[in-house]
């Protein structure tokens, strides 16, 4: 009577029973891997990547399939953003300037020297490593 109602056959509302009542086990497999490598990778990897270390674990899946299993976990990759270097805004008169600029030295371990300062390369700033002298 309710199958009439909505205009269901009965055929297709005992499938559907069946089905639910079924467990996949295969996917649930697939799902404890995909938790495991997320956590393992402390939830930096993405669908991308766990797809990859599944693949040389010897498991065939691909990125959709991986991405929706994340979805079923509630699972969101995250990424770190770009590193921010600080602006100086304030020179250091207080710091003392005791090499003015004299580098060459008689022996070796007189003077110690850095360079701190950023130089623009495109888009990108690379920041200079100080130099032991």
């Amino acid at each position: 009577m309710v199958c009439k109602a909505f205009e269901v056959s009965r055929s297709s509302y005992y499938d559907y029973r069946r089905r639910r009542s079924v467990v996949d086990t295969e996917r649930v497999v697939l799902r404890a891997d995909v938790n495991r490598i997320f956590r393992k990778s402390r939830s930096s990897a993405g669908s991308r990547m766990i797809t990859t270390m599944l693949n040389e674990e010897g498991v065939v899946i691909g990125r959709f399939k991986v991405r929706r299993l994340m979805s079923e976990l509630g699972l969101i990759c995250k990424q770190s953003g770009p590193h921010a270097y600080k602006q100086a805004t304030v020179e250091r008169p207080d710091i003392p300037n005791r090499l003015n600029r004299e580098f060459s030295v008689s022996h070796p371990d007189q003077a110690c020297c850095g360079d701190i300062t950023y130089v623009w390369a495109g888009r990108y700033q690379t920041g200079l490593m100080p130099r032991w002298w």
